[in-house]
This record gives C-alpha cells, sequence and structure tokens, in this order.
C-alpha cells in the first residue's frame, strides 16, 4: 500500500503540474550556497526553499540531539546498539512496513491481546506504518481501542493533502496533526514507564543525508517527558513514515562541535522493511546471537506476485517496479532473521497478509478496505496458531522443499 501512495502521489503531481519537471539542486562535489541563499526552484514548484545550513559528514556522524544525547544510534552501529538493548532477555517483536496495510499488524497484535496471548514484549521495533503501531502495543492492552480506530477511522484526507510541495508530490500536514492527536502526553507517559522498566521500544528512520539508518530509543526520549521530548517523539514517528517524492522529508534539529544544523529524515523502509538488529549481526557468517527468547516478525504486506496489466504511465510503472523490490527485500530479510533466529537457538514467528486477501481497495487509505484487514488480522490473532515458525515459501518452491506450514501461538 505504501507503494500505491507512492503511485497515487506521482499520478496526482503528473495531472497538476502539468508536465512540470523535478530538479536535483545538488551534485556531489559541487559548491553550497551560503545559508541565506534561497536555492533554486525546479521548474513548476510552487515556491523557493532557503538553503540548508552547511555541515560535513564528520559533523553528521557524531551528531547528537540538543540536550538528548543518548535517545538515538546509527543502525549499523553494533557497539551502540548491544548498549541500548535491555538487561533481561525477552521475547522482541518487529513490525514492517507496509502503509496502510498496517491495518493487518493492528488486528492481529488486538486479537493476540484479546485472546490474553500477547506478552510484554522486551525489545518492539518498528519501521514505517509498523512505526505507527508500536507504541500503542508497547503501552499496554489499554491501547487497543485507540490503536484500532488508528487503522479503522482515518481516510486519506486524514494523512495527506493532494498539494505538491518543493519535495514532494503529497502534503503531510494533516497526518502531523493525526499523530499530535494520536500520541497523547498520557501515552508517552505510560511509554516512559515501560522504558523504565526494562523494556525497549525502537523506531527506524532514514537519514537520507548520511545513507543511513538511524535507531531511535523512544523510550529515552519519553522518559524525559518534557514538551521537547514529546515534539522530538511525535517528530520521528512522522519521520518513519515519511515515503520519499510522495511525502515530504522531516528534518531534525542536530548539533556537532558547536554547528547547529537540521537533518534530512524519510521512511525507516528505504533502509530495510524491517529491524531486528544491525546487518554486520544478522549477516549469515556472524556467530551474534540475539539475547531474545523468542522473535516474532509481523510483515504488513502480502508478499505474493501480483499480476497487473502495466499501463505505460510513470505512475503504474512505478507501482509495480518498487512494489516488487519491497516484496523481493522483505523476502530475503525475512530469510536473514529466520537463520539468526536459528543461530541464537531462540523461536521463529512470522505472520504476513495472506495470499488469500483480496477485499477491493477504492484507493489509499479506504476505511472498508482497512477495516477488512484489520478483521482479517483480528481473527488471526485470536486464533490457537496466529504465527508460523518459518517463512513463508518462495513461489514455485518444489513441495519437497516448502517450509513447514505448522503454525504456533504467541507464548514461547
Amino acid at each position: 500500500m505504501a507503494v500505491a501512495i507512492a503511485a497515487f502521489a506521482a499520478q496526482s503531481a503528473l495531472t497538476h503540474a502539468q508536465g512540470a519537471t523535478l530538479a536535483r539542486t545538488h551534485k556531489p562535489g559541487g559548491k553550497k550556497a551560503p545559508a541565506e541563499t534561497p536555492a533554486p526552484a525546479a521548474a513548476g514548484q510552487p515556491k523557493m526553499l532557503p538553503a540548508r545550513r552547511p555541515f560535513t559528514a564528520a559533523e553528521d556522524a557524531a551528531a547528537t540531539i540538543p540536550g538528548m544525547p543518548d535517545v538515538r544510534f546509527w543502525a549499523d552501529s553494533t557497539d551502540d546498539f548491544v548498549k541500548a538493548l535491555p538487561e533481561k532477555p525477552g521475547p522482541w517483536l518487529t513490525l514492517s512496513s507496509g502503509g496502510s496495510d498496517g491495518a493487518f499488524g493492528a488486528g492481529l497484535l488486538n486479537g493476540l491481546s484479546a485472546s490474553g496471548k500477547r506478552p510484554d514484549y522486551a525489545v518492539v521495533t518498528g519501521v514505517s506504518t509498523g512505526a505507527l503501531i508500536v507504541p500503542f502495543v508497547f503501552a499496554g492492552s489499554r491501547y487497543d481501542n485507540a490503536l484500532r480506530d488508528a487503522f479503522t477511522k482515518v481516510t486519506a484526507a486524514d494523512v495527506f493533502e493532494i498539494n505538491t510541495t518543493p519535495e514532494s508530490f503529497l502534503d503531510t500536514w494533516p497526518l502531523k496533526d493525526l499523530i499530535a492527536k494520536q500520541v497523547t502526553p498520557a501515552l508517552i507517559a505510560d511509554i516512559a514507564t515501560q522504558y523504565r522498566a526494562g523494556r525497549r521500544l525502537f523506531i527506524v528512520t532514514t537519514n537520507l543525508d548520511a545513507e543511513r539508518s538511524m535507531v531511535w530509543n523512544m523510550g529515552a526520549i519519553a522518559a524525559r517527558g518534557d514538551e521537547q521530548a514529546i515534539k522530538l517523539f511525535r517528530t520521528v514517528l512522522l519521520a518513519s513514515c515519511s515515503i520519499p517524492g510522495a511525502f515530504p522529508p522531516v528534518f531534525i534539529d542536530a548539533e556537532s562541535n558547536g554547528n547547529h544544523f537540521s537533518e534530512m529524515h524519510v521512511d525507516g523502509g528505504v533502509g530495510g522493511q524491517f529491524f531486528v538488529a544491525p546487518a554486520a549481526l544478522m549477516a549469515a557468517r556472524s556467530s551474534y546471537r540475539l539475547p531474545a527468547t523468542a522473535l516474532y516478525v509481523l510483515i504488513d504486506t502480502g508478499l505474493q506476485p501480483e499480476f497487473d496489466r502495466v499501463e505505460r504511465t510513470t505512475a503504474q510503472i512505478l507501482a509495480q517496479s518498487v512494489g516488487m523490490a519491497v516484496k523481493v527485500d522483505t523476502r530475503l530479510m525475512l530469510d536473514r532473521a529466520y537463520l539468526a533466529a536459528k543461530r541464537s537457538g531462540i523461536g521463529f514467528n512470522v505472520a504476513s497478509i495472506p495470499p488469500s486477501f483480496n477485499a477491493p481497495s477504492s484507493g489509499a487509505f479506504d476505511p472498508k478496505y482497512m477495516k477488512a484487514l484489520y478483521d482479517l488480522g483480528y481473527d488471526l490473532g485470536k486464533s490457537p496458531s496466529p504465527f508460523d515458525t518459518v517463512p513463508p515459501p518462495y513461489p514455485g518452491a518444489p513441495e519437497a522443499s516448502s517450509p513447514n506450514p505448522e503454525r504456533t501461538g504467541a507464548n514461547k
């Protein structure tokens, strides 16, 4: 569905811009304009934006959030990752990208909660739409109704406005307002309580300047409890689901060696469809053992190829190409997560949208479609065996080598 949103954005832009072109205004090694000089706008863009304050790769690598130096780390930093983990092991939960298909994950987790099978996960991670789900799950079952409403009662108008910006095809001021309404000070306070109890909530964004993923320790942010922390918490959520090109990037103020500048962050899915641990620790040749008692991976998308005769339009070509790439990336990441769990001697559990789901959708963030997907997930969550113990089989896999379809419950 995230791909559909991007395609919708592209089609909207083509319709409204009437052939306007997007030009890249900076090339590697090129001279940067002074901070006060407006950057040149591409033809057809509605307004000019001021140039960003210069900063170097070294400054960005060492940058921290002013007043909050320990609330994030690079997703490829193995040392920082290990330091951020809870002292006591427990089950881990990771949620993927997926746009409005996140309704499936929201339903499944609420179904688990309703049946009394949802544990207090020691580590919870979210990317893109997964980032919008995990705060409610981490804070506890008292937020199940809020999670349900967030993925069954919203419409496209609650997420974006069809209005081309200099940085995107759509404007997400409605989503920013929605996050502010849903992520209340009470929710953040409950997240802080869980953090102090030893649990960890990680959300991933992509630092586009550095071409590196960033992991945010949301419990540490929540524990501060002041207005700056609440604002940052909401900003990170918005950044994690800001689809590049379709949605505007999100700028986050940082500081390094006395230089204050703004980093450009976009959708966490750019760096991977979900996050368990740094890639070096997940590698096939790694000997690292995940300090978890079980790993649960919730994929908010279908993984089977879907035939759709592609029309000769930018939007449809984009949608079909990126949609295929996302499925391939997700499958490869699932294989890696499965091997890491087996190497660690812990149970592997995965759920994804089944190929049999075929409810029609009238467009991006269709409430009827999302409700059908939520109900599917909810029923699966309440079932005796919500999860598979192996990744979904690849299309065309010989029957003899196909994974065992055995499913498991959630209390391992």
